[in-house]
């Protein structure tokens, strides 16, 4: 046979028969969680959604309740509906802190080596070390406040700059992008295009597309990575966004190294961890790099989409605005901005914060686990190897636990019986759950603080917008109409002011 008929057929050799050995060797549907009837062989791949992939579920869980699943080619996918299921699955420790195997976005382009797609195991643990050590309580925090509070007057000034809607997203990723950078890498961002916050953001197009659900054949069929190059368009990406990633991970951490040496490195999550440089491993550099690489690729895109959403909820819920501003002028007053510590005196703006992290779900199904060993929850056996989902955006809109979910409304909070705290829920769960909480909840604040006290925000030309996630892994609204103007001459005196 031809060398390269060779290389065609054994692949394809191999994906066939891993669809009879799983067929054969499959556990028995019955076992699993209820879910749709599939079709022999290919199992339910016709029922799985396009798009809204969470809406799906949701009807889904309506019918078959809180836990639920599907098989595609005989590879189970459960689904998780309710808080109170993915608790279920919390209290069985670290069974369900792994992640499925995604070649493409894992092995092809990179991300298994950073925090988001790493296997459970004493790396993923040391890198959950180094971010408890540098974000990981409000304590540790404390000293990168500060750059929060200039960033984020930055931020305002150029929204005072270029306020038009267009505008709007290209500041939102601009602070976030900052915000990171500088504490990870102690890298201020130039004003106009930044190269640092470029590599951020090209790296996080490329993972939310590769982790898209169905993307890509191959994470389906592993086998698929044997096919050579040249007749394997998704390699050919795969190289281009390798090198995107490698990129990502390699010239930040190089300024840092530079600056050291010159002895200009301001305190930063990478030089704290360099501090005793004589007495780390080859080893140990690698996972300071793609620690840092974790932190930064995945903690902006995330806020940012907050952050662009909360403008939207101000569009909507203008009595909401007017209530959080007139609690911010009674409090701070018309000299200074707001600042993190007085958090405690504005438990209404506090209250927009928590309902903007529940109203829009930046990651509607989170980043998915799978099962380590065979595990039965709430009388189901969920196989080894199972892939599970997490239905966040579910759970944030379940009308039982927030009536009217759709509703922007941060009274929830406030009340003698409060409605469940959205943190419980939005930030994952388990052994995965988001490592940058404390980071976000310092940065939203202060955004939402800062800008309502110097802006006023109204709906634009034509009808109301409608509240829609946009797809992938991590979700931003749709684009929409807006008018945002100071709101006062003091308030663009207080932004025009130097840092």
């Amino acid at each position: 046979m031809h060398p390269t008929t060779t290389t065609i057929v054994l692949p394809l050799a191999g994906v066939l028969s891993l669809i009879v050995v799983r067929q054969l060797f499959r556990k028995q549907r019955g076992i699993l969680p209820p879910g749709p009837t599939g079709l022999p062989g290919i199992g339910n791949v016709l029922d799985m959604p396009a798009s809204t992939e969470w809406l799906t579920f949701a009807q889904w869980g309506k019918k078959w309740g809180g836990l639920c699943s599907v098989t595609l080619l005989g590879q189970p996918i459960v689904i998780l509906n309710t808080a109170s299921v993915m608790e279920d699955m919390d209290s069985k420790g670290a069974v369900f802190s792994t992640r499925p195997r995604l070649p493409m976005a894992g092995e092809l382009v990179g991300y298994a080596q950073t925090l988001v797609l790493m296997p459970y195991g004493a790396r993923f643990r040391t890198f959950r070390k180094y971010f408890a050590k540098t974000i990981g309580t409000p304590n540790v925090m404390r000293r990168f406040v500060p750059m929060a509070e200039a960033e984020t007057h930055r931020f305002l000034k150029r929204l005072l700059s270029k306020p038009n809607a267009d505008s709007i997203s290209a500041h939102v990723r601009k602070l976030t992008g900052a915000l990171v950078l500088r504490i990870t890498y102690g890298i201020e961002v130039q004003e106009e295009e930044d190269a640092f916050v470029t590599l951020i953001e090209k790296a996080n197009d490329n993972f939310n597309i590769a982790t898209a659900p169905g993307a890509f054949l191959v994470d389906v069929f592993p086998a698929m990575l044997n096919i050579p190059e040249f007749l394997a368009p998704f390699k050919q990406t795969a190289r281009v966004w390798a090198r995107a990633t490698k990129n990502m991970v390699e010239a930040p951490y190089l300024f840092v190294r530079r600056q050291m040496t010159a002895g200009t490195a301001p305190v930063s999550f990478v030089s704290s961890l360099l501090e005793d440089e004589e007495k780390l491993s080859e080893e140990d550099v690698h996972d300071i790099k793609y620690t840092a690489a974790s932190f930064y690729g995945g903690g902006a895109d995330t806020t940012a989409a907050s952050l662009y959403a909360f403008f939207l909820a101000m569009v909507l819920t203008p009595d909401v605005q007017c209530t959080a501003q007139a609690e911010i002028d009674s409090v701070v007053g018309s000299a200074r901005l707001p600042c993190l510590a007085d958090r405690e005196q504005l438990p209404y703006t506090s209250a927009v914060v928590t309902e903007l992290l529940r109203w829009h779900s930046v990651a509607p199904l989170g980043v998915p686990h799978a099962a380590m060993e065979d595990t039965v929850v709430n009388g189901h056996l969920i196989p080894k190897g199972s892939v599970i989902i997490a239905n966040l955006w579910n759970m944030l809109n379940d009308p039982e636990t927030y009536p009217s979910p759709a509703t922007f409304d941060p009274t929830r909070y406030l009340a003698t019986v409060p409605q469940r705290d959205p943190r419980t829920i939005c930030f994952g769960f388990g052994r995965r759950a988001c490592p940058g909480k404390e980071l976000a909840e310092t940065s939203v604040f202060l955004f939402v603080a800062m800008t309502l006290a110097t802006f006023d925000i109204t709906r634009g030309a034509g009808s109301l917008p409608l509240h829609e996630n946009s797809q992938g892994t991590i979700s931003h609204a749709k684009p929409f109409a807006c008018v945002v103007k100071p709101r006062s001459e003091r308030a663009i005196a207080l932004i025009s002011a130097e840092i």
